[in-house]
């Protein structure tokens, strides 16, 4: 298995329901269904529109925890024209991290593993909404002094917004924990198992 080391710069925690923000804090306790105190917390959510299943049905939430990095931030920003960089809370993420290239395209069923012995497993890509654009078109501003617009944030963010998953494993993750990136790979028996046929 292919193996990174990060760094987890700032953690974050949305407490209110239908509220795009979340706030920093110094560490987050990962419990099997999510985040304590986090408003994804729950092994289960409704599905909406733009969902495989039909909207308003209940499935499994592979949602409990969203990510991204600073690279990817800064990325964005200067596609963007911000004139100050984004930030891990204002595009309302739970985890910022430093030093894992290409994070938003990890490989479901990758995995985070903390100092504390918490993992994360990768579900997808975590796509760019225009209600997020919309928000940060009103507190953002450009350097050249064009007006933002709910879409500017959806192209600049397209493949680059970050990751959602799952709690793998309970534990305390702190701000400043180095992380310790598995990337998923197909199993050799799988491969050899195809190659064979």
């Amino acid at each position: 298995m292919k193996k990174l080391i990060g760094k987890l710069v700032a953690v974050n925690l949305g407490k209110k329901e239908d509220d795009l923000n979340k706030s920093p804090c110094d560490f987050l306790q990962a419990e099997l269904d999510g985040f304590i105190g986090d408003r994804h917390r729950s092994i289960q959510r409704e599905c909406w529109q733009g969902d495989k299943q039909q909207e308003g049905s209940i499935r499994r939430n592979e949602r409990q925890w969203s990510a991204t990095s600073v690279e990817e931030l800064a990325e964005i920003s200067e596609k963007m024209d911000l004139s100050e960089p984004l930030t891990a809370d204002k595009v309302s993420v739970n985890l910022c991290f430093a030093g894992i290239p290409d994070l938003s395209l990890l490989a479901k069923g990758s995995i985070l593993k903390f100092p504390s012995g918490a993992e994360l497993m990768v579900e997808e890509y975590n796509p760019p909404c225009v209600e997020m654009g919309e928000k940060l078109a009103e507190i953002y501003t450009t350097n050249s002094g064009k007006a933002l617009t709910a879409t500017d944030f959806t192209k600049a963010a397209a493949f680059s917004r970050g990751l959602v998953g799952v709690i793998e494993v309970a534990g305390k993750i702190n701000a400043g924990d180095e992380v310790t990136v598995i990337i998923y790979q197909t199993p050799r028996w799988i491969t050899k198992m195809k190659n064979n046929r």
